[in-house]
Formats: structure tokens, sequence, C-alpha cells
């Protein structure tokens, strides 16, 4: 837009250049303040042989040849208005950092968009990458030192400076911050607004300092902020106070007056045309063979390398700091400036398309699952299997327990998760009677503490607890992948799990990740990979926010929650293990809505002596649940039956499963739906697949369901009771069945529904459907029969479940 006529002059007049380029600086400042805040030398340290091999080689090969084509740029551009007359050796250096840096936070935010920040590939870019910026920055403050510099002595002197005042932030200034902090607790509380203005002190200090010396401002407010303690997520918590403003109004003023220094126009010839085209093509070129050759080496794979060769390219924000930088200097002249503009903009907007294409989605999996032992280069099975439409096989896998159990860990979903989850443990052993270690010392040896001699303690469950954090694309919450492991040991909901399982005889683990919210669904397939079922509530705040929910007139329809309807159905399609999807209603004990019972904002209630005579609310007596199951046929049908009966295991549970026998039109399959590959196809005698006829899988069902009914343990057959009804109007046959079965005891530990997930089932679809439901509808995630149970209000949770389709 400044080559429009009169632009500049009426828009950025000369008379407010001054103001603007002085707070264009003070945001330049405290943006290299912030990206030292994020630069975590412990990822370099703990990556740090793969980090030093891709890191010096993609920094040598692009500096080398650099420096080759300085020469041609000197002797042609050296003359040009707008520089001074420096020695070819400095202007050598400063192309070779240009040529050899890498944008540290951009990368960071590709790697977060390309959802890459977990794989190996991102993690050895992030190591490489701070490395890179440490030593990119170090070489451009010698580059900018000896132009300042009057001489060689002058230049030492600078130099000499700039180390001795890193030394004294590091070990003199860095020990007094951090004993301050401690002293505030502004490390466990989170800084306060007297600590932000210290910490903002502190940067514009050193960066003041530094500008001193000789050396630019912006090298000292980098080194303020690599000397901010990580510990308690202080820096996190710090770049979110400041980076909002910086992003949205300092930063672009730095960028704007960038773009104003760059003159499209002085691109007017061949040769220079022909710079153009050198300069991008050794930018990105030696980047891409140095980074890419060094990654092999390391032992990854072709295009894990190609990959870390296209991110290790991207020049970025970074690269347009160091080119100003340059301009200011009077290295560069404006045409030459122009020059590695047009080059950071190039290199910066092919490294997402090439990285798609060498390392693609269908890719990473494939990998993934090859490393994890599960299939061959070729993606053959390695136990031989050439697929899972095999009936004896698929049915050795239903008949199978529920032996290792992944959860979706939300807060808003806790109370009911842990009363669902906790039945999977069923009873605690019989413990001992215990004894004082000194009596037991002074008496005979007997059996340790927990042990009876006649029973063999059981096998636990193993569960897994998976808590997801929102990635977004703040600069902050990139910094909060690097803690991980804090979370996972601090996390409270995490504890929580932890605590509860060992309280209900659970082999319970857990972890925290930080991941973008579009990849929830993405990693929770792949954290489940391993385990017989994948648990997911629903939201109790009507969408993907776990935020506590004040009042919760927003959430009277639960099931009408877009965002969250979309997160359970890429879960759902992208799985290939069992998965439940738990949808609360009372599950673990009744919700105090007494009113009554409430502190009322009235003068004569203030005061909680005021209530000592109120009534209170008891524990949970009756601790029982009861189970209503439909059976109709079918792979989510048959895996939700197992389920139910290993969740009759506990004594505290009752089950009622009815097999509804329908006609076979409302079992008739759509020819769309691929959900179900195992039920709708049979082998031929000639090896061929063909569909199986809705009587057939019919029969295959009843055989199914007779078989587990006569085979009842003993223990079981009190608890459990089978049944079948012939019935023409499933739906609402199922429904007045489940009126009759579930809420009988309002003051239990809350009835389920379980239901078979059943996706594509024309016949039943059509079933008391009386308006157009759109794609986002509950019926099309869940299926209509769940959204019609939960609109009955029967007073009982719903368990929609949906068949595994991993090969084992």
């Amino acid at each position: 837009m400044g080559r429009i006529p009169g632009f500049r002059a009426n828009i950025f007049p000369d008379a407010g250049m001054a103001n603007l380029n002085l707070v264009a600086n003070i945001g330049l400042t405290l943006f290299l303040f912030i990206v030292g805040l994020e630069v975590d030398l412990r990822i370099a340290l703990n990556n740090w042989k793969v980090a030093l091999s891709v890191g010096v080689l993609g920094m040598a090969l692009p500096f080398g040849l650099g420096c080759a084509i300085a020469v041609g740029l000197y002797n042609e551009f050296k003359d040009e208005p707008g520089t001074v007359p420096i020695d070819f050796g400095t202007f050598m250096l400063f192309i070779g950092v240009a040529m050899a840096i890498t944008a540290f936070p951009v990368l960071c935010r590709i790697l977060t968009e390309l959802k890459l920040l977990m794989t190996p590939v991102g993690v050895i870019v992030l190591s490489a990458g701070v490395g890179n910026d440490v030593v990119g920055w170090i070489l451009l403050a010698l580059c900018v030192a000896l132009v300042n510099a009057g001489s060689g002595i002058t230049a030492l002197y600078v130099l000499l400076t700039c180390v001795g005042y890193a030394l004294f932030l590091i070990y003199a200034v860095r020990p007094v911050f951090v004993w301050m902090l401690r002293k505030s607790r502004a490390l466990q509380d989170g800084p306060s607004q007297g600590i932000i203005a210290m910490t903002l002190l502190l940067c514009l200090s050193s960066a003041f300092f530094t500008g001193i010396i000789g050396v630019h401002p912006i090298f000292g407010a980098f080194m303020a902020g690599m000397i901010c303690p990580h510990e308690g997520g202080f820096n996190i918590k710090v770049a979110e106070k400041i980076e909002d403003l910086i992003g949205a109004l300092f930063l672009p003023l730095y960028f704007t007056l960038s773009g104003l220094n760059t003159n499209i126009g002085l691109l007017d010839s061949g040769i220079v045309w022909a710079y153009v085209i050198g300069v991008c093509a050794v930018a990105f070129g030696a980047k891409f063979i140095g980074a890419t050759a060094a990654a092999r080496l390391s032992g990854m794979l072709w295009r894990e390398c190609f990959a870390i060769g296209s991110l290790m390219s991207c020049k970025g924000l970074v690269e347009l700091i160091v080119l100003n930088i340059g301009l200011q200097a009077k290295i560069l002249s404006t045409r030459t400036f122009t020059i590695f503009v047009v080059m950071a903009l190039v290199t910066t907007f092919v490294t997402s398309p090439l990285t798609i294409h060498f390392y693609p989605q269908w890719y990473q999996k494939k990998v993934e699952a090859f490393r994890r032992g599960e299939i061959d280069w070729d993606g053959n099975p390695l136990d031989g299997s050439d697929s899972i439409a095999d009936d004896a096989h698929f049915e050795k896998v239903e008949a199978e327990k529920v032996k290792r159990l992944t959860v979706y860990l939300r807060l808003d979903s806790m109370p009911n998760l842990l009363a669902f989850a906790s039945l999977f443990g069923g009873q605690a052993q019989k413990q001992a009677t215990k004894t004082h270690p000194l009596l037991k010392q002074r008496g005979s040896q007997t059996l340790e503490d927990g042990e009876s001699a006649d029973e063999i303690p059981r096998r636990p469950v193993e569960a897994h607890g998976l808590r997801l954090l929102n990635l977004t694309d703040r600069g902050s919450s990139v910094m909060q992948v690097y803690e991980t492991e804090s979370y996972t040991t601090h996390d409270p909901v995490v504890n929580i799990f932890r605590t509860f399982g060992r309280l209900h005889n659970l082999a319970i683990s857990g972890e925290a990740l930080v991941v973008p919210e579009d990849s929830f669904a993405d990693t929770l397939s792949a954290r489940a990979a391993d385990s017989d079922l994948l648990l997911l509530p629903w939201s109790e705040t009507g969408g993907m926010s776990e935020q506590a929910v004040i009042e919760d007139k927003g959430t009277k329809n639960k099931l009408a929650a877009p965002s969250y309807l979309s997160f359970i159905r890429a879960t759902l399609e992208q799985t290939n293990v069992t998965a439940a999807v738990l949808v609360n209603k009372n599950f673990g004990g009744p919700k105090n809505k007494d009113k009554k019972n409430r502190l009322m904002r009235t003068y004569s209630s203030v005061s909680l002596s005021s209530h000592r005579d109120a009534p209170v609310t008891a524990p949970i007596t009756d601790k029982s649940h009861h189970v209503f199951f439909p059976f109709f046929g079918g792979d989510d049908d048959r895996a939700a039956l197992r389920l139910v009966l290993q969740l009759a295991e506990n004594v505290e549970v009752t089950a009622t499963i009815v097999h509804f026998e329908v006609p076979d039109a409302l079992l008739q399959e759509s020819e769309s739906d691929s959900s179900s590959p195992v039920s709708a196809t049979t082998k031929g005698a000639e090896g061929t697949v063909g569909t199986a006829t809705a009587a057939q899988r019919r029969d295959r069902d009843a055989a199914f369901f007779a078989s587990l009914r006569a085979s009842l343990p003993s223990e079981l057959a009190p608890r459990v009771v089978f049944d079948s009804a012939p019935s023409d109007r499933p739906v609402k046959d199922v429904i007045a069945r489940a009126g009759n079965e579930v809420g009988q005891a309002p003051r239990n530990g809350g009835d389920l529904v379980v239901l078979g997930r059943n996706i594509g089932r024309k016949g039943l679809d059509k079933q008391g459907v009386d308006e157009i439901r759109g794609e986002r509808s509950a019926a099309t995630t869940l299926g209509l029969l769940a959204e019609r149970i939960w609109e009955a209000k029967l007073g009982a949770s719903i368990l929609v479940v949906k068949a595994g389709q991993r090969v084992v």
C-alpha cells in the first residue's frame, strides 16, 4: 500500500515516524523478551545428540553458501545509497547469519497448526531450533558489534563487555530475582502486578544496557527472558500477561514500518532478479539439504528427514527482525533488504505445504503402527491375519473382558465418571487384620498383610486416565507443551483419578497432555490403541470447555452441543477399539436441587449458625445401580452385551437384558454405512467376500444371545435377567420397557440404559422420526435410540457403545 500515491504522506507522515519507531522498537524489545521466555534449553539437552547434528549441519551449510553468495551481493550493491562503507568480512558474516537462522517462534506455531508437536519430527525440530536460535542471535550480536565499532579493538571490547554482562545476569541478577519471586510466592501463586512491573523493568533495563554498550537492545531483552525461571510455570504466566498487547498492537506496528521500507519497485533488472532467485535457492536449499542429511544420519526415515528439512528452512518473523537490524545498521541497502524480504516470505510460505506433503497424517499413523510392531512396512498385520472379517476371530475378541480401560478425564464430569469407573473394580480382596510392626517381629512368621491363605489375588483392571488441555496459538500456550511432565505430576484431576483407583481396586495411571482442541479426537484414538475400552464422558457444560457451570440453564439439553457432538463423532470414527459414551443423569447419586437447604442472600440466613438445625444430606445408603439393555444384534450390541455382563459382576449392579425380535426390514443396513464391516460381510467358499443377509445376521445374533443366556454363571443369575420380546415399533417399545425398568429407586446410585450405537440401520432410524434432523444432531452421533431415550427423561444415564475394529 506504500506504493499508492499519497498513502505514506497522509497515513504515515514524516512528523509521526519518530514516535511510531519508538513504539515499534518497544514492541520488538518485548517480543524478543517473550522469545527468551519460550526458549527452554532442557529440550535441547534432553535430545542433545540429534539436536546437535541437525542444528550444526543445518546451520553450517547455509552459512557457508551464504558467505559464497555474499561475494556477488557485496560487489554488486555495496555502493548503493543508504549504506555505509563496511568490510567484506562483516557483510559476509551478516549474510551468513541471515541464511542460517531459523524462526523458532514461527516454527512452534507451524508445528502446533500441523499437530506435530508431540511427534518425533516435532521433538527433533524444536530441539534443533532452540540451539539454532541461541547461536543465531549470538552471531548477529557479533555482527552488530563489528558494525558499530570503529576498530577491531573496540569490537573486541564490546563483545567482552557483552559476555561479562551475560555472566552478570546469570550469576548475580538471576539468583536475586528468583529469591524475590520465592519470597513473594510468585512462583507458587503466580506473578502479582508488582512482580510483572519488576519483570518488565528488568527486561527494559537489560535492553537499555546492551544498547549502550554497542549491541542492539533486543539482545538484552532476549537474555532477560532466558534468565526468567520456568519453575511453577512462571515464564508461562508472565507471557500470558503481556503477549496479547504485544501481538495485537506493538508488533504489527514494527512490521508495518518494515513493509514501508520494502520497495518491490527496486527489483527492476535481470541481475537483481537473478540474485532474488539465487538468495531464495541458497536459503531454502542449503537449509533443507543440511537438516535432511543430519536427520538421516540420526536414523530417521526419509519422509521424516524431508519434513525436518522443510521445517528448519522456515524464516518467518525472526528473519524480518534480522533484516531490519541490518537495514538500520546500514549494512543492507533498500534494494538488498527487499531481496531478502522476498526470500523470507517465500521460505516461510513453502514450509507448511512441503511438510504436509512429505509427512501426511496417513504416513504418521503408518509409522506409529510399524514402530509399535503391529504391522510390517507394507501395512500387513504381523499376526498373519488379512482382515477382521472372520466371524470366529471377531467373536473371540467380543468375548474378552475389559482388562485395559482408557478414560477421558474432564473436570466437569469427574463425579459421574468416577462412579461409573468404580464398577470395573469389583470387590476388593479381603484384608487381613493389621498387626503393629513391633508385635509382628516378636511373633512367629505369618502371611504378609492383605494376603489370605485361601484366596488368590485377582488381577485388577488397568485404567489409564487422560486429561487433555487445550493448546491455543498463543506463545504461552505453546510453552505449556514443554511442561507436560509437570502437568501430569501436579494436575489435580489426574491425581484425583489416581487416588480413586487405589481405593476401588483399579490399577491406575494417568497423564495430562497439551494439544490443540481439534486434535483431541486424534490424541484419544492414538492413546487408547492398546486398550480394550475407551470411556468418553458427555460434557456437563454444554461444550468443550470444562469451566464450572454456576447456573445450568444453558445445559438443559446436553445433546444439543454442536462442538461436543463433532468431537464425539470424530473420536468414534477414528478409534479402532471399543468405545463407550456416558451421558450422565445423576449417576453416582442425585444432585442437590433442594432449594430449602441452600444459603440464601437474606438477613436471616447470612450465618452458617442459622442453619445448624437444618436437615443435612445423608450419605447414599443404597449404592445399587440397575442396568437396562435392549439387544437388537450387530457388532455394537454384542460389544455392549459383554460390557453389561462384566458390569454385572459387581454385587451392586442388577441388569435386565431384553432381546427385541424385530422384522428383518428394520435391521437392514444402510449402503453407506461403514461402521460395522465385520457383521456385514462373510467369506464365501471361494474366498470372495459377500454381503450377509439380514436373516443370516439375525440368526447369528440370536444364537449369540442364547449362548450367553444359557452359559450365565451362577453368581450372576440372581442379578441378571434375560428376556425376549417381539416388536414392530422398537423405539417406542424400548422407551416403554425402559420406563418400567429404570428410575424405580430414586435414592440409589443411579440407573443406566446401555445401547449399541448402531448407526446406519435405516430401517430402525425411520421408527418414530417426525422431523428432519441435521447432520449435527445427536441421532447421527449416538444413534436415534439414544436421542429418543434421553428426550423421554427416564431418570437414568445413557451409555452408548460402539464396537472396536482393531486387529489383535
